[in-house]
C-alpha cells in the first residue's frame, strides 16, 4: 500500500488553499509600502496583514486605503 498518492493530494490541497492567500499578502505588502502612511502606520498594517492573513487583508482593503486626491480636476458641469 502506497501513501504517495495521499501525500501528493495533501500537498496539492494545501497549495490550492494557501497559495492565493500568500500571493494576496505579497500584493498587499507592496500596496502598503507604496501608500503615504508614516513608518509606524506601514509597520502596523504589515503586521496586521501578515499575522491575521485573511482578515488583515480585507481590513486593509476596506479601511486602509486612502481615496485618491482630486485636486486640480474640473468636474463635469463646472466652468474652467
Amino acid at each position: 500500500m502506497s501513501n504517495r498518492g495521499c501525500f501528493f493530494n495533501s500537498v496539492l490541497f494545501l497549495a490550492i488553499l494557501f497559495l492565493p492567500v500568500i500571493v494576496g499578502q505579497i500584493i498587499e505588502t507592496f500596496m502598503v509600502l507604496e501608500d503615504e502612511y508614516s513608518t509606524s502606520g506601514k509597520v502596523l498594517w504589515l503586521v496586521l496583514i501578515w499575522l491575521v492573513p485573511v482578515i488583515g487583508t480585507w481590513l486593509y482593503l476596506f479601511f486602509g486605503q486612502r481615496p485618491p486626491q482630486r485636486r486640480g480636476y474640473i468636474r463635469f458641469g463646472q466652468s474652467a
